[in-house]
């Protein structure tokens, strides 16, 4: 399993823009499929964003257009830059790591077997 930090949450006012990043350990990262999550308070988990090993991307519908998935495969890291902030983005965020041959939904949690500890995002 890869090990997986977040980093670049923080506060921010309604419109802006934050740019979170996901560490990874091992040397696997280029071949995982990763993804992003977030849960607000009294919600359910949900998946933001995802971007697999060729680059391919999923987003939610609450999230296309002013999110955007990237990853450098080179320093092992995830990002996911959120512009046009809202309020309903409020949640702490994490990413999430799927490996070769998982199956599934790339929103359902179940399909990664790797998660970070998180990163809160505040939208006020």
């Amino acid at each position: 399993d890869v090990q997986l930090v977040e980093s670049g949450g923080g506060s921010v006012q309604a419109g802006g823009s934050l740019k979170l990043s996901c560490a990874a350990s091992g040397n696997t990262f280029s071949t995982y499929c990763m993804g992003w999550f977030r849960q607000a308070p009294g919600k359910e988990r949900e998946g933001v964003a995802t971007i697999d090993s060729d680059g391919s991307q999923s987003y939610a519908d609450s999230v296309k257009g002013r999110f955007d998935v990237s990853r450098d495969n080179s320093k092992k890291t995830l990002y996911l830059q959120m512009t046009s902030l809202k309020p309903e983005d409020t949640a702490m965020y994490y990413c999430a790591a799927s490996p070769p041959g998982s199956s599934g939904t790339w929103s359902s949690a179940s399909m990664y077997n790797s998660r970070g500890q998180g990163t809160q995002v505040t939208v006020s």
